[in-house]
């Protein structure tokens, strides 16, 4: 197939606007923020690392207050190069934060960043209304079945290899977009014959990419709303915001702001961030310029 040949026929793209998470209907015509919650020791941020519920209940009330829409909790740090945690330890580290999250903020939309079908399953019995997958069902067989069972949105993920390999993995023959592109094509059907009816799509921004494939693909973002599926973008403050200014990610802030500008103006629908009022400032002043 064809990319090029694809975006330039004169159609009218009718991007989903709505996701059923658990019920409650969610509209996602104007871009949206999802607030980043590292239940883990050694996510590459440090300042986004979380120890217990009571640290995770204060950050979470103060991304709702600032305009979180999702709240996405993690227990296995996805960084480049990352330790194996075992199912066990990440099913003892999310769990509880999401069962106190639901309870303390029934009103919040909370995300589990898992590529394992059985801590999904736990995660949505005890609240979660999403599941986030960074290996797009590729590290666990039963994932997509699973979300189509449990009947929440499924975040699809671009990525090869795992969080310990995926960054000798960025050699892509018929070029990055191109099979970025096929992966979602593919893994899109096998989620539909499973059952699965509102899927959103992630690029996977750093995950098996280096900087320079990074953007490339923020440039050739607009491409991927072929799929007319929500696009979820996660830059925030990852190598691509900070190497290129020769800082490191505490000092990517200023980074992060103008490549979440360019994915909105590129079709993002959501930006998954450490810093959340920042990011809905930056939806604001592009909707504004957008809109004017």
């Amino acid at each position: 197939m064809n990319i090029g040949d694809l975006t330039a026929k004169d159609t009218l793209f009718c991007k989903k606007t709505t996701l059923n998470c658990r019920g409650r209907l969610v509209l996602l015509q104007h871009p949206t923020v999802m607030g980043i919650l590292n239940v883990t020791p050694d996510s590459f941020y440090a300042n986004s690392r979380l120890t217990g519920v009571d640290q995770a209940l204060q950050q979470a009330e103060k991304m709702l207050r600032e305009g979180a829409t999702f709240l996405d909790i993690g227990g296995y740090s996805t960084r480049p190069g990352a330790p194996e945690v075992t199912e066990q330890e990440e099913l003892n580290r999310v769990v509880p934060i999401i069962e106190a999250l639901a309870n303390a903020f029934p009103e919040a939309l909370l995300s589990i960043d898992t590529f394992r079908a059985r801590v999904a399953e736990e995660a949505v019995r005890h609240g979660a209304h999403l599941i986030n997958d960074v290996s797009g069902g590729t590290l666990d067989e039963a994932m997509f079945d699973t979300a189509g069972r449990l009947g929440v949105p499924y975040l699809l993920m671009h990525m090869r290899g795992t969080p310990q390999n995926m960054a000798s993995q960025n050699q892509y023959e018929r070029g990055l977009l191109e099979e970025v592109f096929s992966f979602f094509a593919e893994r899109v059907a096998l989620l539909r014959a499973a059952g699965v009816k509102d899927i959103l799509l992630d690029p996977g921004f750093g995950f098996a990419k280096n900087v320079d494939q990074n953007y490339q693909l923020l440039r050739r973002l607009k491409e991927l709303e072929a799929f007319e599926l929500p696009l979820l973008i996660g830059l925030s403050r990852k190598s691509m915001t900070y190497k290129p200014l020769h800082v490191g990610p505490e000092d990517a802030l200023t980074g992060t702001i103008v490549a979440n500008t360019l994915a909105l103006l590129n079709g993002a629908d959501i930006l998954r961030v450490h810093d959340v009022k920042e990011a809905v400032h930056t939806i604001e002043i592009v909707k504004k310029m957008l809109t004017a």
